[in-house]
């Protein structure tokens, strides 16, 4: 009984630094933009809001996968940003706001990210010179998120379109693995 007692508490410590281990590491924009400055690496910024149901969904279903998980803590630089946040954000010589006009405000620096078009969840995507390459809106399971991770990181979209790099593209999910 003992024995059988101690494989069990093994089991599930085991169990428990392996799940911790697969979490994402998020940032603020400010944490991102210093490490950024001593080891670059891209920056993918979750625009979520509390209220958004998809966003928890994003939150259980794709960014709680080990795959992704590891993925983004290696390759990127992982923001949480709540585009209603009341907080100010200092990026680039720019003070962002939330000026609080009318109900579910949104933040200035969300407004920027997402050049406007506000929907939730969204990821904008920075490259290493912190300049924006794309703010992509939606909810996306962690098949769909990752190839364009790895389109992203690669920087292949210098060179092809979204479209040719799926043609070629064999990911962590994909059937014949």
């Amino acid at each position: 009984m003992k024995k059988i007692l101690t494989v069990t508490i093994i089991f599930l410590f085991t169990m428990t630094v392996y799940t911790k281990a697969q979490e994402v590491k998020w940032y603020t924009i400010e944490e991102a933009v210093a490490l950024n400055k001593k080891e670059p690496r891209k920056i993918l910024v979750d625009v979520y809001t509390d209220w958004c149901g998809w966003c928890k969904k994003m939150d259980k279903e794709t960014w709680e996968n080990p795959v992704i998980a590891k993925y983004l803590n290696k390759n990127f630089y992982p923001v949480k940003f709540n585009a209603e946040s009341t907080k100010p954000i200092e990026f680039e010589g720019h003070t962002f706001v939330n000026k609080g006009e009318g109900t579910r405000s949104s933040h200035q620096f969300a407004v920027a990210l997402l050049q406007g078009k506000m929907s939730y969840p969204s990821i904008a995507y920075m490259n290493e010179d912190l300049q924006l390459l794309a703010a992509v809106p939606g909810y996306r399971t962690p098949e769909q998120i990752e190839p364009l991770l790895h389109f992203i990181v690669e920087d292949k979209y210098k060179t092809e379109s979204m479209d040719e790099y799926m043609k070629t593209f064999k990911g962590s999910f994909t059937a014949d693995k």
